[in-house]
């Protein structure tokens, strides 16, 4: 089974994270944050990930270093549980719509952190959630899960949707980028030989 558990405590937040890459979907999502629980669980039910986030952080300031944090140690865990990728996939890609919106998202597994993301949220809250929280969560995810990541909105005039579509997607994306390969053989897939 390709699992993890990654805590990662500082002085403005304290998470653990566990997953399982080969699950079914399957959440236990305790962040604080309601908004960024419901997109967590898209990233769960479309890349078929068990994952576990217990988070405690500084909210009464606001919700920044944990939505942040969270996406440091959910990329920790990914490294931890790919081990040297050995017979992924590697790449993946997904186009989700949702209504008027629609989402894409492209994961390269190369080893290598970088974030391209264009999305022009249509307000600024969805709720009480500070929608540029969504790129401090890729951007900590990317760093730690040395990844490359595009993420493009095409289209959409509700942002609750538009921002549901980058999480299904990427979701679905992940999906795809993991999964055992077997043709790979167990194989690293890059002429380099590691990633």
């Amino acid at each position: 089974m390709r699992t993890a558990q990654v805590t990662r405590n500082t002085l403005e937040t304290q998470i653990t994270v566990q997953l399982n890459l080969d699950g079914t979907g399957k959440k236990n999502l305790n962040t604080g944050i309601a908004f960024l629980d419901h997109m967590l669980e898209q990233i769960c039910r479309h890349g078929l990930i068990d994952l576990d986030v217990q988070a405690h952080g500084d909210l009464h300031i606001d919700a920044h270093h944990t939505v942040e944090d969270i996406g440091i140690t959910l990329g920790m865990a990914l490294t931890q549980a790919l081990g040297n990728k050995a017979g992924v996939v590697r790449y993946g890609h997904s186009y989700v719509p949702l209504d008027e919106a629609l989402s894409r998202v492209v994961i390269d597994l190369s080893g290598r952190p970088g974030l391209e993301m264009h999305v022009s949220f249509t307000r600024a809250m969805i709720g009480t959630f500070d929608v540029d929280l969504v790129f401090e969560f890729f951007q900590g995810f990317v760093n730690h899960a040395l990844c490359t990541l595009h993420i493009d909105n095409l289209r959409g005039r509700n942002a609750h949707h538009q921002c549901e579509t980058v999480f299904k997607a990427f979701g679905r994306a992940l999906r795809m980028a993991i999964e055992l390969d077997p043709r790979q053989s167990g194989c690293i897939p890059s002429t380099k030989g590691t990633l």
